[in-house]
């Protein structure tokens, strides 16, 4: 079995690596970072990809996930599907599910600050990967180390701790 970290190079979604990269080697489980890249500039300038006036090239995007990926989690895969269509929340977490059962996954580790509240956006592609229910979902919504004493906390990542 695998962790799989879905991974848009957020905040959260490094956390959620991080924690990843530590539950599996505490419990010797590999880690696959999976990530969906949609072929839309307004996209890529809201995942803080591109700035604001910088040309969205695709490829140069999905190397720096995977040397953000790599950074943190060496050890870990890269996995990322590239889509063309306008990506609606519900569509993108079709692609990121899509990659991460090829993993069979026992474990997706789910950065968001907004899956499992009481009233649920519509717009968290985290909301429809925590829907599916053939495997179980970690979620990660604090940028801190765990506080489960039987983890080693990921040293590069909470370095400015």
């Amino acid at each position: 079995m695998t962790f799989v970290v879905p991974f848009d190079g957020s905040n959260l979604a490094e956390a959620a690596l991080a924690r990843a990269v530590e539950y599996g080697r505490a419990l010797e489980e590999d880690v696959v970072a999976v990530t969906v890249v949609p072929e839309r500039t307004r996209y890529a300038r809201e995942k803080n990809w591109i700035g604001e006036d910088e040309p969205y090239d695709i490829d140069a995007a999905v190397d720096r996930l995977r040397e953000q990926v790599g950074d943190l989690a060496p050890d870990a895969a890269f996995e990322y599907d590239r889509i063309r269509e306008f990506p609606s929340e519900d569509r993108i977490a079709d692609h990121v599910e899509r990659l991460a059962l090829e993993y069979d996954p026992s474990v997706v580790f789910l950065g968001s600050d907004n899956v499992g509240r009481v009233v649920t956006p519509l717009t968290s592609v985290g909301v429809h990967v925590a829907a599916e229910r053939v495997y179980d979902v970690f979620v990660v919504r604090q940028l801190h180390p765990p506080k489960v004493d039987a983890l080693e906390p990921h040293t590069e990542f909470y370095e400015d701790e």
